[in-house]
């Protein structure tokens, strides 16, 4: 696995996420939505199901070219459709303008980076979910930030070099005084760098099973 000697420039710009362009850009990496997959350990000491099946999937992407096509319910398309709606509500309430962001590398490891739903200021981005009316009263009502986010946030950070995210959780079904929850997550550098040994750790096994299967199958 490379890892840049230098920190490298995030280039913020570029093609809208959920395109082809971006797709194709993310193919054989290392992505914040499945990072929690790539580290969690089980209490035995291993690595879980989910680790495994998520690396034959960027195995398979990283032989073929080819972006894996993901499974979306209709509460993950309403989550898309609502990705605007609730970013505009996040800046009404903040104050901060928010500017989308494309695919962004890790500075420092190859195949691995993020794509966060916006940059807020020099320091800072905006993570939005826009769950079923369930999930958002038990984040309203207990500050619930689910492990999986919480692990995303972190990545998100840590491909961005910023210093702070804004978990926002927006409902348009609740009262108005509910719809917009935010709660801001900070920078947790220990963990980022036990993930981003996870990371290279993994990226080394694609490497290895990339050799392995040339060398076996080779003509």
């Amino acid at each position: 696995m490379k890892i840049s000697e230098a920190p490298m420039t995030a280039d913020i710009a570029g093609m809208l996420q959920r395109t082809d362009a971006w797709y194709a850009d993310r193919c054989g990496k290392v992505t914040a939505s499945p990072i929690l997959k790539v580290y969690k350990k089980l209490k035995s000491g291993g690595y879980s199901s989910e680790r495994e099946n998520y690396f034959f999937q960027v195995l398979g992407e990283t032989l073929t070219g080819v972006p894996a096509s993901g499974f979306k319910s209709a509460a993950m398309q309403r989550g898309i459709d609502k990705e605007a709606e609730a970013r505009d509500a996040y800046t009404r309430k903040t104050n901060y303008p928010v500017y989308e962001a494309s695919f962004i590398a890790h500075p420092r490891i190859e195949r691995a980076g993020a794509s966060p739903d916006g940059l807020v200021g020099e320091d800072g981005l905006v993570e939005i979910k826009c769950p079923n009316s369930a999930t958002t009263a038990k984040v309203l009502l207990n500050d619930y930030l689910d492990e999986t986010y919480a692990a995303q946030i972190q990545w998100q950070l840590a491909c961005t070099g910023r210093q702070w995210c804004d978990y926002a959780v927006y409902d348009d079904r609740m009262p108005e005084h509910l719809r917009l929850y935010v709660r801001r997550i900070n920078r947790d550098d220990a963990l980022i760098a036990d993930v981003e040994k996870e990371v290279i750790k993994f990226l080394d096994e694609i490497d290895a099973a990339v050799a392995a299967l040339t060398q076996k199958y080779a003509a």
